[in-house]
């Protein structure tokens, strides 16, 4: 990808990676699901990005929370122990060679069905687990100049809707936000609450910076963002204070900066929104320096001779 907040370049070793498909290692081109298949048929699973940084897996035991509340949520029984699937996941990244500048999906359904049919009880054997690590760095080149993003009409929901607690692998919705914002040429789409407040991006989460303060939603719409967590938990050492709170477009609009996180990319700056130039139109020194920090915080838990905790073999 050449745009976008997952842009990178392309590595010609994941051309070769191997995937865990089931708790088998199989090579890219042979890994595949039955058309039968929950997530295949209906969307019904859920699922986590997380990236291997020096043989260690980034705040994993959040990414694990997060894994099986969601699947507790839905009722699914994923057959497997966090502690099961971190050992899961770095015996497949062992198996690739892998250890540092690794972003891996891990994507649980609810399993094969007998039939195409929404109800559970159409379901035969277990969850479907499948681990997709790959080599795979933000581009640098979009980490300095930054994304453009617009206003889409489509909304994120209540939770009586469909809870946007769930990272589920129904995300139509955000997808058709993405394919408006690129029609209108932009990077990404920035999307409302039911009420008409900033909520999220489609597949980041979204900041502005004001007057020596982060501002970013409630998180009433919006799934419970790791990076999103981690800039708030650090703000205090760059003296800046984080709100989550309801604000308008108004308010986006004459930002001092703007900036989206997410698990791949950490921190990125924004430059435009819905055609209108954000502070001075390029990385801010807030968003340098968040980056800056995010980074330090990542290696400093994390260091390269794997005794950080969190994930460390």
């Amino acid at each position: 990808m050449k745009a976008g907040s997952h842009a990178h370049r392309q590595d010609p070793r994941n051309e070769r990676v191997l995937i865990h498909v089931n708790g088998r290692h199989v090579p890219r081109a042979e890994a595949v699901v039955s058309v039968f298949d929950s997530g295949f048929l209906l969307g019904d699973g859920i699922w986590e990005g997380i990236r291997l940084h020096n043989r260690q897996m980034v705040f994993i035991e959040r990414h694990m929370k997060r894994l099986y509340q969601a699947a507790k949520a839905i009722d699914l029984d994923i057959g497997m122990t966090p502690a099961e699937m971190e050992r899961a996941i770095l015996a497949v990244c062992d198996a690739n060679g892998m250890d540092s500048g690794v972003h891996i999906r891990l994507v649980v359904s609810r399993g094969e069905k007998i039939t195409p049919y929404q109800s559970p009880a159409a379901n035969r054997g277990g969850a479907t687990v499948v681990i997709i690590p790959e080599w795979k760095l933000p581009d640098p080149d979009t980490l300095e100049r930054g994304l453009s993003l617009f206003t889409v009409h489509v909304r994120r929901g209540a939770p009586d809707v469909q809870d946007p607690m769930w990272n589920s692998l129904s995300k139509l919705n955000c997808i058709s936000a993405c394919i408006q914002a690129n029609k209108a040429g932009a990077d990404e789409a920035l999307m409302l609450d039911p009420h008409g407040f900033v909520a999220t991006c489609n597949s980041t989460h979204f900041f502005v910076v004001r007057g020596g303060e982060l501002w970013t939603s409630t998180g009433r719409y919006c799934l419970k963002g790791i990076t999103r967590g981690k800039i708030i938990e650090l703000a205090p050492e760059l003296d800046l204070v984080a709100r989550e709170k309801d604000f308008s477009l108004t308010e986006v609009y004459d930002a001092d900066e703007a900036f989206v996180t997410g698990t791949f990319a950490g921190v990125t700056p924004v430059t435009t929104i819905d055609g209108r130039t954000i502070g001075a139109g390029s990385r801010g020194p807030v968003t340098e320096a968040l980056q800056r920090c995010y980074r330090a915080h990542v290696d400093a838990l994390y260091p390269g001779d794997g005794a950080g905790g969190g994930g460390a073999r």
